[in-house]
C-alpha cells in the first residue's frame, strides 16, 4: 500500500500526511506527532526492517489499516544516524503551531531534509574529516567540481582535467555526489571510473540545473551580489559554475530556512597541488589503511596527526592529499615548522593553548544556522576565550613568513566570546527549559521571575508569619511538594482552630493540610512566572545566537587560522618527537635521501631498529632497477621513497639523516595486486590498466615507483611489458623511476643505458637458510630465495626438496643473454641492436648434452639419447620432458608417478 491515492474515508491526519509525503518521495518522512516521529506505509516497512523496530498499524478510517513504525523525539538523533549511514534520505516534518491553538490538524512542515551529505549533528560527522556534498560534471574533456561542506560553510569550485578530477574527488571524500540524471548529461562511462572509489551516495539531478548561465544568477542570489566576477570565476571555470549551480538548487531544497552560513566560494583549478590518483593514495596508505575501517593506525594521517583541534585535523588530511607543487608555499610552510620545531617552549605553550579550543567552524556553522544549543554556544565562547593565549604563543616565536600571515589579521572576536561566557551560565544545558541557561544579573526581569518561581524565602516566611498571627497556631508550616503545590499545614492538635477559609488538600497521619484563597493566588503567581521564565530565557538565548550567527564570516577566518596553527604545531611536534629533518626543496631534478625511513613501519617496530636505506635519483641516474629476494624490503623502499617525497612536499619534515627533494608534479605507485571482480577485472587487467594510467599521465618531472609488473601473467609475456615499460619511462617519458623486480634479467638495462642502476636488498646465507638486512647496496640480485621464504611461511619440507631439485636443473636456462652494446664502457644502445634477442636462448640440445651422465650410459642408452637429439637438432618431434625410455633417464629429473 502507498500514500499516492486518498482512501475513501481518509482521515485529515493521513491526508496531511500524504500531501506532505508527495513532495518528499525520495525521502523517510519523520512525521512529527506530539513526543514521537511516525512513520507510515512503506516508510514504516522500511523502519521495521533497517531499525529493527516494531510493525504496528493505524486505522485510516473505516476499515483501512496503515502500516506505522514510530520513534520517540528524544532519541531520534541515533535512528538517524542508523539511516543517514546506510545512505537513506530522512525528511523532518515538525509541528510549526502550537497543538492548542491549532484549529483542526496541527499544521506541519518539513524542516529540513537529512542527507549523507548534508547535515549538521555531531552523530553524522567525523570531527576529523570534512562532510563533503559535490556536484559534478564534464564538458568535453574538463571536470567542472563544486564542493560544499554543509557543516563549516566551506565552499569551493574546481576545475580540472578529466584525469585530475578522480583525484580532487578522492581529496574531498564526498559522502554524497550530484550528477545529471542518465542520459542527460556528458558524463558518459567516466561516472564509474570517478565514482566508483568514492563509495558515496549518488543523486541524480535534471541536467538543466548544471546549465553555468543559470548558476551565475543563482550564486549572485546566494550571496547579494550584483556579479560573480568578484569571485574569480572565468570563462574556463564554466564546468565548475554549472556544478555550482546544481548544487546550491540541491542544498536550498534540503535547508528550506536557508544558508546563511554558506561562505562565498574559494575557486580552484589545475596546478599548485599535486593530484593523486586513486592506486598512489591506496598504496601509500596515506590516510586509509589497506586494511580498510576508519581506523588511521598504520597510515600516514596517523603518524603525523598530533593535532589539538578538529579543525586541525581535517585541514592536515587535506594537505597530506594535496601536496603543494609550488616551491614557494612550500618553503613557507617548512620555515614555520622550522620556527616551531626549533623552540620548544613556545610550541609547547602554543599547543596548550590549542588544547582547549573546541570545532569554532561547526560551532560557528550551527550557530549561524539557528541550530546551536546553549552548550554548544557555550563552547564557542569558551574557544574564543583562550585565543589570545594561542596568539601569545605564537607571539614567542620567531614570527616570520607563515606564521607572521597567519597572526597579522588576527582577530579573536573577543567581544563576541565575552557577551557567551557572561550571558550563559557555566555549563547550560542542551535545551533551554531543561534547566537554568540564562546567567543571573543578565536580565532583571528574568530574576524577579526566578525569584518569585523558586517561591522566594522571603515571601514564604512573610506569607507564614502572616497566618501564624491571624490563627494563633504557632506551629502552622507553608511548605510546598510538586503533587499538591503550596499548602499550609496545621497538626491535629490546633484543628479546631483553623480558619473558615482553609480548604483541606490532603490528610496525613497527625496533621492537615490547607489551601486558602492567598496561597492560590501566589502558586498562580509562581507558575505563570516559571512560564515566563522559559520565554524570556529563549529571547535572551535566540537573540545571542543570533549575534553569534551574523559573526559567521570573522569566526570561519578564525577557524582557518586556527586550524593552520595547528597543523603546524603537530608537525613541529612529531618532528622533534620522531627525529625528522628539514628537506630541501628546489625544482631541479634530483631526488637525494640519506639514512631514509618509512615513517610509518619504523613506529610500528621498537625504536633504533629500523634500517635507514640512501636513495639517490638524478639526470644521469633517474632509473633504479630495485631487485632481492621476497621480504627482503623492496616494496618498503619502494612506499619510503614515495612517502618522505609527499610529506616534503605538504611542508613537512622528514624521516630522514637528509633530503632534497626536486618538485615532482606527480607521484604514481603500483604496488601489490589486487582485483576488481566487480567490473570483471583480474588481477592482471587492474595491473596493466594502473601502469597503462601511468604512462599516460607521468611527465618528466613525475616520480614513479613501479613494484613487480608484468608479474601476473606468463613469465614470457610479464618479462616483455616490464621490459618494454622501463623503456617508455627512460627513453620517452625520462622521469624518476625505481622499478623493483623479480625479473633479474632487467638488469641489463644497466648495460644499454647510461642513466639506469642496478641496486638490490641484500641477503645473508647460511647454509641453506638466509637473513635479510633490509640494506639497499649497489648491483643486481642473482637469485629471489622464494624457496626459503616458503620454507619461512611453513610449506611441507617435502615440497621445499622437491623444488630446490627442480629449481638447480631450471636455473640452468638462461633465459635472457648478455646484450651487445658496450663500446668503449659507455653505456649507451647500439644502432640497430636488436632487441627480440631477448627471447633468444641456448640450443636446448646442448643444454641437455651438458647435464648428460656419459660413464653412466650403457651402449644402447647412449644411441637411444643420439637418436631423440638428432631428431631435436632437425626440428623433429623432440623428446617430452622427462624424456622416452631408458636414455631419458640419465638427464631428466623424477617425474610425478599416478
Amino acid at each position: 500500500m502507498t500514500p499516492a491515492g486518498k482512501a475513501a474515508g481518509e482521515t485529515p491526519l493521513m491526508a496531511q500526511y500524504r500531501e506532505i509525503k508527495a513532495r518528499h518521495p525520495d525521502a523517510i518522512l519523520f512525521f512529527r506527532m506530539g513526543d514521537f516521529y511516525e512513520m507510515f506505509y512503506e516508510d514504516a516497512e522500511v523502519a521495521a526492517r533497517v531499525l529493527g523496530l516494531t510493525l504496528t498499524s493505524r486505522n485510516n478510517g473505516g476499515a483501512a489499516e496503515v502500516p506505522l513504525a514510530g520513534i520517540p523525539v528524544k532519541a531520534a538523533d541515533e535512528y538517524l544516524r542508523r539511516f543517514v549511514s546506510q545512505g537513506f534520505r530522512v525528511a523532518i516534518c515538525e509541528q510549526v503551531e502550537d497543538p492548542k491553538l491549532a484549529k483542526g490538524i496541527v499544521r506541519r512542515e518539513v524542516i529540513e531534509t537529512i542527507t549523507p551529505g548534508a547535515a549538521f549533528s555531531d552523530d553524522l560527522l567525523e570531527g576529523s574529516r570534512n562532510n563533503f556534498l559535490c556536484a559534478l560534471t564534464m564538458q568535453g574533456g574538463v571536470a567542472g567540481i563544486a564542493a560544499a561542506d554543509l557543516s563549516t560553510g566551506e565552499f569551493r569550485l574546481i576545475t580540472a582535467t578529466r584525469h585530475d578530477a578522480d583525484a580532487m574527488l578522492a581529496r574531498l571524500s564526498p559522502r554524497e555526489v550530484l550528477v545529471a540524471a542518465a542520459g542527460e548529461g556528458d558524463m558518459g562511462d567516466a561516472l564509474d571510473a570517478l565514482l566508483g572509489p568514492l563509495g558515496a551516495l549518488v543523486t541524480p539531478r535534471a541536467a538543466w540545473e548544471f546549465d553555468h548561465e543559470r548558476a551565475a544568477d543563482t550564486l549572485a542570489r546566494q550571496f547579494a551580489v550584483s556579479s560573480i566576477e568578484g569571485f574569480g570565476v572565468g570563462a574556463a571555470d564554466a564546468p565548475a559554475l554549472g556544478a555550482a549551480g546544481a548544487l546550491l538548487r540541491y542544498l536550498k531544497e534540503v535547508q528550506p530556512a536557508g544558508l546563511p552560513h554558506l561562505a562565498r566560494p574559494v575557486v580552484e583549478r589545475s596546478g599548485g597541488t599535486m593530484p593523486l590518483d586513486e592506486m598512489t593514495r591506496r598504496n601509500l596508505e596515506l590516510v586509509e589503511s589497506l586494511r580498510g575501517g576508519e581506523d588511521t593506525a598504520g597510515t600516514l594521517l596517523g603518524v603525523l596527526d598530533r593535532t589539538q583541534t578538529p579543525m586541525g585535523a581535517r585541514l592536515l588530511r587535506q594537505w597530506i592529499l594535496a601536496p603543494l607543487t609550488d616551491r614557494a608555499a612550500i618553503t613557507a610552510r617548512l620555515d614555520a615548522v622550522e620556527s616551531l620545531a626549533g623552540d620548544g617552549p613556545a610550541r609547547t605553550a602554543l599547543r596548550e593553548a590549542l588544547d582547549g579550543v573546541r570545532d569554532i567552524e561547526r560551532l560557528a556553522g550551527k550557530a549561524a544556522a539557528q541550530r546551536a544549543t546553549p552548550r554548544e554556544l557555550r563552547a564557542l565562547g569558551d574557544s574564543l576565550a583562550r585565543l589570545p593565549q594561542v596568539l601569545a604563543a605564537v607571539e614567542r616565536t620567531t614570527r616570520g613568513g607563515l606564521l607572521a600571515t597567519v597572526t597579522q589579521a588576527w582577530d579573536d572576536a573577543a567581544g563576541l566570546s565575552a557577551r557567551v561566557r557572561a550571558t550563559l551560565v557555566e555549563r547550560p544545558p542542551v535545551t533551554v527549559g531543561d534547566g537554568e541557561t540564562i546567567a543571573p544579573g543578565v536580565d532583571a526581569e528574568l530574576d524577579d521571575l526566578r525569584s518569585v518561581a523558586t517561591g522566594g524565602k522571603d515571601a514564604i516566611a512573610a506569607l507564614q508569619a502572616e497566618e501564624r498571627a491571624r490563627t494563633g497556631i504557632s506551629s502552622l508550616k507553608v511548605g510546598y511538594n510538586r503533587v499538591f503545590g503550596y499548602y499550609i499545614e496545621v497538626t491535629n492538635a490546633h484543628r479546631n482552630s483553623v480558619p473558615a477559609d482553609y480548604q483541606r488538600r490532603q490528610t496525613l497521619t497527625g496533621a492537615e493540610r490547607y489551601v486558602t484563597p492567598a496561597l492560590k493566588a501566589f502558586e498562580e503567581k509562581v507558575l505563570g512566572a516559571t512560564e515566563r521564565i522559559g520565554a524570556v530565557e529563549r529571547r535572551l538565548f535566540e537573540a545571542l545566537r543570533a549575534e553569534a550567527g551574523s559573526a559567521i564570516a570573522e569566526l570561519q577566518a578564525i577557524g582557518t587560522r586556527v586550524a593552520q596553527l595547528d597543523v603546524l604545531a603537530g608537525l613541529a611536534e612529531v618532528a622533534v618527537r620522531e627525529g625528522y629533518v628539514r628537506p630541501t626543496v628546489d625544482d631541479e631534478a634530483v631526488l637525494e635521501i640519506v639514512r631514509g625511513r618509512h615513517p610509518v613501519v619504523e613506529r610500528m617496530m621498537p625504536r633504533d631498529q629500523f634500517i635507514p636505506n640512501d636513495v639517490l635519483l638524478a639526470p644521469d641516474a633517474r632509473m633504479i632497477i630495485l631487485t632481492g629476494p621476497n621480504m627482503a624490503g623492496k616494496s618498503t623502499i619502494l612506499r619510503q621513497v614515495g612517502l618522505l617525497v609527499l610529506m616534503a612536499q605538504m611542508g613537512s619534515f622528514v624521516a630522514a639523516g637528509r633530503a632534497r627533494v626536486g618538485i615532482a608534479d606527480r607521484v604514481f605507485t603500483r604496488v601489490g595486486a589486487s582485483d576488481n571482480l566487480v567490473r570483471g577485472q583480474s588481477t592482471f587487467m587492474v595491473e596493466m590498466a594502473e601502469t597503462s594510467a601511468i604512462l599516460h599521465s607521468a611527465t618528466a618531472r613525475s616520480l614513479v615507483l613501479l613494484d613487480e609488473i608484468g608479474r601476473g601473467t606468463a613469465t614470457w609475456d610479464g618479462l616483455s611489458i616490464a621490459w618494454a615499460v622501463s623503456e617508455h619511462l627512460h627513453e620517452r617519458t625520462r622521469c624518476k623511476t625505481i622499478f623493483a623486480t623479480h625479473y633479474h634479467e632487467l638488469t641489463q638495462l644497466a648495460d644499454e643505458f647510461v642513466s639506469v642502476r642496478n641496486y638490490n636488498v641484500a641477503v645473508q646465507e647460511a647454509g641453506e637458510r638466509i637473513v635479510f638486512l633490509h640494506t639497499l647496496r649497489p648491483g643486481g640480485a642473482d637469485r629471489s630465495y622464494g624457496i626459503e621464504v616458503g620454507r619461512l611461511a611453513g610449506l611441507p619440507a617435502p615440497v621445499i626438496a622437491r623444488a630446490r631439485a627442480l629449481l638447480r636443473v631450471l636455473e640452468g636456462e638462461q633465459l635472457v643473454p648478455a646484450l651487445a652494446g658496450r663500446a668503449g664502457g659507455a653505456r649507451t644502445r647500439e644502432p640497430g641492436a636488436d632487441q627480440l634477442a631477448l627471447f633468444g636462448g641456448p640450443d636446448p640440445v646442448v643444454d641437455r648434452l651438458r647435464e648428460v651422465d656419459v660413464n653412466g650410459l650403457t651402449p644402447l642408452q647412449a644411441l637411444a639419447l643420439l637418436a631423440e637429439l638428432s631428431a631435436e637438432a632437425r626440428g623433429e618431434r623432440p623428446a617430452l620432458p622427462g624424456g622416452s625410455g631408458a636414455a631419458a633417464a640419465a638427464v631428466a629429473p623424477p617425474t610425478r608417478r599416478a
